[in-house]
């Protein structure tokens, strides 16, 4: 028998349907080719990154994700969470019925007292609602009408790595597919020039040590990997080898990957594994990136108002000011979700002068993205998240003094916020106790927060699943969780 045709005969169903969708996507991908690059691509042709049948469920509200991550922990009660009583219990033991016998960190749990340490910075109330904010955040003062302000976010773990891990994929076992991928594998992406989900890694001010951010907090875990996040380099070239070699043209570039193509096809001919198709597919990303990539990041086309609302740290490369203007330029140009990672937030020792320097650093840019999208009209149908991974202490870890104190983690509650499709703005939802230790109204588990942010997203988390190991795998987890409508328009 012909070996051929015998391979073919033996080939499982898996195998010729996957084979038959990567020759009819080659039929596709030539006429996409032939097109002009640049800009979404959703008016004309067919996405090279489509939804899956059925996706989204609903109308969404918000059609793309832009998050911001502040890696380390931002300490609640020194940004939103006011507590001025607590200036009368300065340096006593943080009492027992508070604690109710909760862990705390090793770091900690051998100092001989717990001593409550309020915050030094002064707090005012800003916009129509009248929300309490530091005096660490001015800019973002004047965006509380836009946002909706959760108090008593808390998670399940008390350490950066799980904690970074359970606040990007629901989960603190490595392996899980992250939140961009799951909205890049269910919603796909409207442009065809660029990833469906890209991630940002600005540089910090802070002098203080910061935590190491991990490839899985923008893994595709079990999904393909072609839902990974793309991190762009925050300095230097955005992608290494975006430009071609001297005396390599474009069009020979073209003819390479073209023949390249074909080795890897006879390869998924023999070997029938997903993965090649995955290699094929992000060449090809790779040499529209070549265009689109240059495009986007020249700043030069950005009108003189726009550059001055973000503050003249927005003509750094690598500036957390640059990357959330590189968002809202990753936005308008169709990618689904864009995670903005800013690290230096772990003050566990000199917190007011280490905080200070990184408010210094995002404060301003977050108010000038707000800003910017609802200028544009793009706010009423994009979600902007922010906030860390867990929150920090009451009570001071190491010496304190008046003027000087840190904070160790502290699971139990933390502020986040979101701004934009969907979402209610001028709230504060969720109350904290006294000492900003235990939530007393309206607790908001992470799994909660990233159910709520896949219903803005149209999709209900309960039917986004994803068969593995023998699970349907979600990102919201097999425990209970459940959409925070109260802070849904």
């Amino acid at each position: 028998m012909d070996p051929l045709f015998a391979h073919q005969l033996l080939q499982t169903r898996r195998q010729f349907f996957g084979h038959t969708g990567l020759r009819l996507g080659g039929l596709a991908l030539a006429g996409l080719l032939g097109r002009s690059e640049g800009g979404a691509a959703a008016e004309t042709g067919a996405r090279i990154h489509p939804a899956l049948p059925g996706f989204p469920h609903f109308a969404p509200k918000a059609k793309r994700l832009i998050y911001l991550h502040m890696n380390g922990a931002p300490s609640q009660l020194d940004l939103f969470d006011y507590k001025p009583q607590l200036a009368d219990k300065f340096d006593t033991d943080l009492p027992d019925s508070i604690r109710k016998g909760q862990r705390i960190t090793t770091m900690t749990s051998g100092q001989s007292r717990l001593p409550v340490a309020p915050s030094m910075f002064n707090f005012a109330q800003h916009g129509a609602s009248g929300m309490w904010v530091s005096e660490l955040i001015p800019r973002m003062a004047e965006i509380v009408d836009d946002i909706a302000l959760i108090k008593t976010v808390k998670t399940d773990a008390i350490n950066h790595d799980p904690a970074c891990t359970f606040v990007m994929t629901g989960s603190e076992i490595p392996g899980k597919a992250s939140l961009g991928s799951w909205l890049s594998y269910g919603l796909g992406s409207e442009s065809n020039d660029l990833p469906s989900f890209v991630v940002l890694t600005p540089n910090w001010s802070s002098k203080a040590n910061a935590q190491a951010l991990f490839t899985r907090m923008w893994s595709s875990g079990f999904l393909s990997t072609n839902h990974a996040g793309v991190a762009l380099r925050s300095v230097g070239d955005p992608v290494l080898y975006i430009q071609n070699p001297n005396g390599v043209a474009t069009g020979d570039r073209r003819t390479m990957l073209d023949a390249l193509n074909q080795l890897n096809e006879l390869n998924f001919q023999r070997f029938a594994d997903p993965e090649i198709q995955t290699r094929i597919a992000q060449y090809e990303m790779a040499f529209r990136m070549q265009r689109s990539v240059p495009d986007l990041t020249d700043l030069s086309t950005e009108d003189p108002a726009t550059i001055e609302m973000y503050g003249p740290d927005v003509k750094k490369p690598g500036s957390f000011a640059a990357s959330a203007l590189l968002a809202r330029r990753l936005a308008e140009r169709g990618v689904r979700c864009v995670q903005v990672l800013h690290r230096g937030w772990d003050q566990h020792g000199n917190l007011p002068v280490e905080i200070r320097a990184q408010c210094g650093d995002v404060d301003q840019a977050c108010a000038a993205l707000i800003k910017d999208l609802k200028q544009r009209g793009m706010l009423e149908d994009t979600l902007v998240v922010w906030g860390g991974e867990f929150g920090r202490t009451v009570y001071s870890q190491g010496k304190l003094t008046k003027d000087n104190y840190g904070r160790d983690h502290h699971p139990k509650n933390f502020c986040m916020w979101m701004a934009g499709g969907g979402v209610k703005g001028g709230i504060v939802y969720g109350e904290t106790d006294d000492y900003s230790y235990n939530a007393v109204e309206n607790p908001v588990h992470l799994n909660d927060l990233n159910a709520t942010i896949l219903h803005c997203m149209g999709i209900d988390h309960l039917k986004f699943t994803y068969k593995f190991q023998g699970l349907d795998q979600r990102l919201t987890g097999v425990e209970p969780a459940k959409v925070v409508t109260g802070v849904l328009a």
